[in-house]
């Protein structure tokens, strides 16, 4: 950890802030970030990286940038100082200590957390008395960041001045370090802040009615609500979705066009967008209001069937960071921002929670082994913006942007990962992504602790160990991906254009196991004693996949996508230039393992041809690169 030069936190006396309300919720809960342990492989590695890297050099970045200095600097305005930066610079803060947060329960780092407590200090001390906290117009209130409003609060929160989205990042934040720590000190700042809001935005005569303009607050509010019970954080964001559509400002752009219930198609910047579809499925699931429901699914159907990119990335165009038509997925101007990849990983693990199905798991699954991780560097040290699909040597990632959102929101997604891995419901533990690691579970009958061990992503081969079972006969789910179902998505846009060879296996202490999968999952329900193995044994093969005829970039092409890998060819490895190279469904595509290339990969071979996985390229200079690749 680099030695900064910030004040040291006294320690806080820790207070329990638990939710004893028996309200409605979604019927799956994740199994916690902080009850999994990765154990080294292809994830424990992105997690060593963070911690040795991407961690220290985002905070290092936070004071070399001045963003602690905005904190400051907030404590005694001055009207003579000129508010640069952007208005949102706040945000990088508060997700650096959520990534920093995660880690510690993989890392446990005393410094780490101390460095953190210090941080703190200065946050809280630029919060106002009424816990209003936004240093773009607290350091110059005469003359505030050119996207404020002099001398007033939220008056442009609908399109410049991001308050509210500083409140969703400040929550996030406070929430995974409440958790990771136990301490309340960001959490009360949060808390402070929400409060704020509230009682001067809403519904009520007298108060403000304005909603985000970049959304976030709506899903971090709700998150709020399951920690501390209090039922009006949950009403402020279905505020923010219910008034939506309804104020002066109406645009696509930010999803304002119309009011969210009667949307059907998604539209606009996309990582705004995916950040409120996760709040309308956050507050379907609080509420149970079905027609927040249906609103959802319409919109994600809309995503899967006609918007989405085979790297799981979303968002087609450059301009306005946005969605384009239905169908409109070009691949070298393709904009695929980090941020609403991470974004649609959000979504789809809503959509789980909501309904208990695999296809959504399996969206979220082709997001993160591709569109995200793209975003970041093997070392943990450069990052993209976009994601485009193809390249003519454009495109370089770099170590930090002025706008900063991408680096630093994969800067608090990666260590959350382990988080992903398992979810539960009654006496019901759901397997969803394979890694290895160790966990302790929670069911209704009691604990439940296991361990996976495996190579996944390069090898399709499970073990799952049953530890200690005090809970029972349970059922096991384990996730069977549609592309080892012959299913590339969960729609018609991508379809698999040869014929597998090998089909998925699962046996218990060596006894092969068969029957019907449900919603995409393989059940298994006994009486579990420790000691006791599964195995499930996944098809790897490398397959070719097309793309939907109304797709018109990808038209006459062929892509190569192996397990939850897809992958590209790219200048270093190939004489013909990869975007002039061709392949055929006749071509044999082998494996071969590469130790000591790009951190270890497997390659894919033609006779004429060498690819890579998509999130690995652009590691060895710039130059041509490209997914699609056209068909003999």
């Amino acid at each position: 950890m680099k030695k900064l030069s910030l004040l040291i936190a006294a320690p806080l006396l820790l207070v329990s802030c638990t939710n004893d309300n028996d309200k409605p919720g979604y019927p799956i809960e994740q199994v916690p970030f902080t009850a999994v342990k990765l154990d080294g492989g292809f994830w424990g590695h992105r997690l060593e990286a963070s911690r040795e890297v991407t961690i220290p050099l985002a905070f290092s970045k936070c004071e070399e940038t001045g963003r602690y200095d905005n904190f400051v600097r907030a404590t005694r305005p001055d009207s003579t100082y000129y508010v640069g930066g952007f208005p949102f610079d706040d945000t990088d803060v508060y997700k650096t200590i959520e990534g920093a947060s995660y880690l510690l329960q993989t890392y446990p780092d005393a410094e780490l957390e101390a460095y953190i407590d210090s941080v703190l200090v200065l946050v809280a001390a630029a919060q106002e008395e009424d816990g209003y906290l936004n240093t773009a117009l607290q350091m110059n209130p005469w003359h505030p960041h050119e996207w404020c409003a002099p001398n007033a609060r939220w008056e442009k929160v609908e399109v410049l001045s991001h308050e509210f989205y500083n409140l969703g990042h400040m929550v996030e934040g406070a929430v995974a370090h409440y958790q990771a720590t136990g301490k309340r000190s960001f959490l009360d700042i949060a808390i402070k802040y929400a409060d704020c809001v509230c009682r001067y935005i809403g519904p009520e005569e007298g108060q403000l009615h304005l909603v985000p303009g970049h959304q976030i607050a709506e899903m971090a509010l709700c998150k709020l609500y399951s920690v501390t019970g209090d039922e009006k954080y949950l009403k402020q964001a279905r505020y923010f979705l219910d008034q939506r559509g309804h104020t002066s400002i109406k645009d696509i752009y930010t999803q304002s066009h119309i009011p969210v219930l009667e949307q059907d198609e998604a539209v606009g910047h996309a990582v705004r967008a995916e950040y409120m579809y996760s709040g309308m499925a956050d507050v379907a699931s609080l509420t149970g209001d079905h027609s927040y429901i249906e609103a959802i699914d319409r919109i994600w159907e809309n995503i899967v069937s006609k918007k989405l990119y085979i790297t799981g990335g979303v968002g087609a165009r450059y301009q306005g960071e946005a969605f384009g038509d239905n169908y409109e997925l070009p691949n070298l101007t393709s904009y695929c921002e980090t941020c609403a990849a991470i974004g649609n990983v959000y979504t789809n693990l809503r959509m789980f929670r909501l309904h208990g199905d695999a296809k959504y798991i399996d969206v979220l699954e082709r997001s993160l082994y591709n569109g995200v991780i793209s975003g970041i560097s093997l070392d943990g040290g450069a990052f993209f913006y976009p994601n485009p699909l193809e390249s003519d040597g454009r495109h370089q990632r770099q170590p930090w942007f002025g706008c900063a959102c991408c680096p630093s929101n994969v800067c608090r997604f990666i260590p959350s990962v382990p988080g992903y891995i398992y979810a539960s419901t009654g006496n019901t533990l759901y397997v969803n992504l394979y890694a290895g690691n160790s966990a302790s579970c929670e069911l209704d009958g009691g604990k439940v602790s296991l361990s996976q061990e495996t190579n996944y992503p390069w090898s399709g081969d499970i073990r799952i160990r049953i530890d200690e079972n005090k809970a029972g006969k349970f059922e096991l789910r384990l996730r069977i991906p549609g592309w080892a179902r012959g299913e590339v998505v969960p729609s018609d846009l991508y379809s698999f254009a040869d014929e597998a060879s090998e089909e998925y296996s699962v046996s218990v202490n060596g006894i092969p196991l068969s029957g019907e999968l449900q919603d995409g999952y393989f059940c298994i329900e006994r009486k579990w004693k420790a000691g006791d193995e599964i195995l499930l044994s996944l098809p790897m093969e490398a397959r070719f996949v097309r793309a939907n005829e109304q797709v018109e970039a990808d038209r006459g092409r062929l892509a190569v996508e192996r397990g939850p890998l897809v992958y590209c060819a790219e200048w270093p490895d190939n004489e013909v230039n990869p975007r002039e190279a061709t392949l055929s469904v006749k071509d044999i595509l082998t494996v071969e393992n590469q130790p000591d290339l790009l951190y270890g990969v497997d390659v894919i071979r033609t006779s004429d041809l060498t690819l890579i996985p998509y999130y690995a390229w652009n590691h060895r200079g710039a130059g041509n690169m490209a997914v699609w690749l056209r068909e003999e």
